[in-house]
């Protein structure tokens, strides 16, 4: 496969991906995170510092937007709700394996 053509299925696959979590409104970002290790917040900065190192300007409200499909504030009013004793216990738990971008795991 050419790099051409690499890139433009991770950038399908990398579509499908903020498409799926823009409907799944009901998958709070701490269960992301507790599972997974990234969600959408750890998204929206690695899509900025891909846009950094390709020196586009990017802010990071702007990249929340990109992932999130709408302005942050909008989508937390809207769909966020407060994490629970265990999701926050689970949260501290997970943390060595959270996405270093994300700002939680710091080496």
């Amino acid at each position: 496969m050419d790099d051409k053509t690499r890139i433009e299925l991770e950038a399908a696959a990398f579509r499908g991906l903020v498409e799926h979590l823009q409907r799944r409104t009901d998958v709070q970002n701490i269960d992301l995170m507790n599972l997974a290790g990234f969600c959408r917040n750890c998204l929206s900065k690695w899509y900025m510092a891909a846009a950094t190192e390709r020196d586009v300007d990017m802010d990071y409200d702007k990249a929340r937007e990109a992932i999130y499909g709408m302005p942050f504030a909008q989508w937390k009013e809207k769909y966020q709700t407060e994490a629970d004793d265990e999701q926050k216990r689970k949260f501290e738990q997970t943390k060595p394996q959270h996405a270093f971008v994300s700002g939680h795991n710091k080496s």
